[in-house]
């Protein structure tokens, strides 16, 4: 640990003043979050260098919480008088309040431990951007060879690296080393005279090994994979029916739909379809949704969340039960239950707040995708959606389906184009007929953007909800 306050410049006597300073005004609260991430990125268009990026964020965060106030400040250096200055800010703001917090906090200094999650063989720092041009154009090399329409490719390499610190009032003291690479591919094919694009992206948090073969091809399979069948896509006639999602990329609509009124925050203000359904069935027995930090390399995996809790697997629905809300540290306190590690921040220019991590549903008994597929007299396969909008407190959803076939008679016959997917959040969950044994977690660059952008993953098995409203002709 010595190493980490060594970086921020910082000893854990200064530490604890920082504290005691932002609790001088009567706080009940006090956590410090120190943060150092470089940020590296690499455009290739048609395999030439567009651009390339490199910054730094450095600085610390102070929170100060009293009963239901929240008082906030940071500063972009770690020197003694800025932090001193940053947190007599957050204890003035939180000062305010006159209700007495759930939290009462006082301890010595103890450093905890928690498992990694992140694989790191070769380290990003160690790395040279320009190294990774030529795997770049090796990519851009496999798609245009694989397929003749290729009009334009773009690849995009970025790549992250945060050292953070953290310490509160109990007397926690945490760090954690980040590492997270992203490539994403994007690309132009035209037929004639027409035209459609396709991106498919991986994003890990692991080191520079995650260039490697393995990981070019399956970009390069997934970047030309289907082109035929968009090519020959049309729009449906639209309705009401039932509609099977695939595994994987299709555990966004989790995320958006359902994940999202799960977060404590939402259910603790009364915003959340799901605010007074804790202990209740909200779906069949069989179904286990979960958000986890444990995901070895995932892009949601955390070692700890962003108030210091180490990361943890929290089943949200429990063979058809909801049985936990995803907590921060002041959800958690206001409902008398432990943290569940949810408490997480874009920098540390941001408050924490519930955010989800890797959402997932478990596979479930049902077979295969196929067998979903033949249970279905007239419906939609949908394996991609693209952008989508969502009302927590209501729960209703749209989604852009980007990929997917008319299912007639038990069989996968007309690609699909230009069609919605709406329906209600807690009424599929509730509709969800078969849930097939082929959970994938995506592995694409997903970020959540609720109030601030933070880092994610989803999953999902192929699943059958029985009746959603499919916008088309």
């Amino acid at each position: 640990m010595k190493a980490a306050c060594d970086r921020f410049g910082v000893t854990e006597e200064q530490l604890r003043s920082l504290v005691a300073e932002g609790l001088r005004a009567g706080g009940d609260w006090c956590d410090l979050y120190f943060e150092d991430t470089s940020y590296h990125d690499l455009l290739l268009r048609d395999g030439v260098v567009g651009s390339g990026g490199y910054h730094v964020d450095y600085g610390c965060g102070i929170r100060v919480l009293k009963g239901e106030k929240t008082g906030y400040a940071y500063a972009e250096t770690t020197d003694i008088p800025s932090l001193l200055s940053a947190a007599r800010a957050a204890g003035a703001i939180a000062a305010a309040a006159v209700s007495q917090s759930a939290m009462q906090p006082r301890g010595e200094s103890k450093e905890t431990t928690a498992a990694s999650y992140y694989r790191e063989l070769k380290a990003w720092e160690d790395a040279e951007t320009a190294g990774f041009i030529p795997f770049l154009q090796r990519i851009e090399a496999g798609i245009r060879a694989r397929d003749s329409r290729v009009l334009k490719v773009v690849a995009i390499l970025s790549y992250s690296v945060s050292d953070i610190l953290m310490y509160n009032s109990l007397g926690e003291l945490t760090s954690d080393h980040r590492p997270l690479g992203s490539i994403s591919v994007q690309v132009i094919f035209r037929q004639g005279k027409r035209t459609e694009n396709n991106t498919v992206s991986r994003s890990l948090r692991m080191g520079a090994e995650m260039m490697n073969d393995a990981v070019l091809e399956d970009l390069v399979s997934r970047a030309v994979e289907g082109m035929d069948a968009r090519f020959e896509a049309r729009r449906p006639k639209g309705g009401q029916m039932p509609v099977v999602m695939g595994a994987g990329a299709s555990g966004i609509l989790l995320h958006e739909a359902m994940g999202h009124a799960f977060e404590a925050d939402f259910n603790r203000k009364g915003q959340s379809i799901f605010s007074d359904r804790m202990g209740q069935r909200v779906c069949r027995p069989g179904i286990n949704i979960l958000d986890d930090a444990t995901v070895p390399a995932s892009r949601g995996a955390c070692n700890y969340d962003d108030e210091g809790v180490p990361g943890q697997k929290t089943y949200m629905v429990t063979d058809g039960i909801l049985t936990s809300y995803l907590h921060d540290r002041i959800s958690a306190g206001y409902y008398g239950v432990a943290p569940t590690g949810n408490g997480r921040r874009e920098s540390f220019r941001y408050n924490p707040i519930p955010r989800m991590r890797t959402t997932y549903m478990e596979s479930g008994p049902d077979g295969t995708k196929e067998d979903l597929i033949a249970s279905v007299k007239r419906g939609i396969y949908v394996d991609q959606f693209a952008n989508g909008q969502v009302k927590i407190g209501e729960g209703d959803f749209t989604f852009f389906v980007k990929s997917g076939f008319l299912i007639e008679g038990g069989r996968l016959t007309m690609p699909v184009k230009d069609i919605n997917i709406i329906g209600n959040g807690p009424q599929a969950l509730a509709d969800m007929q078969a849930v097939a044994g082929d959970l994938r977690i995506d592995e694409g660059t997903w970020t959540c953007g609720k109030e601030q952008s933070v880092a994610v993953s989803c999953g999902i098995p192929s699943v059958l909800i029985g009746n959603l409203t499919v916008g088309g002709e």
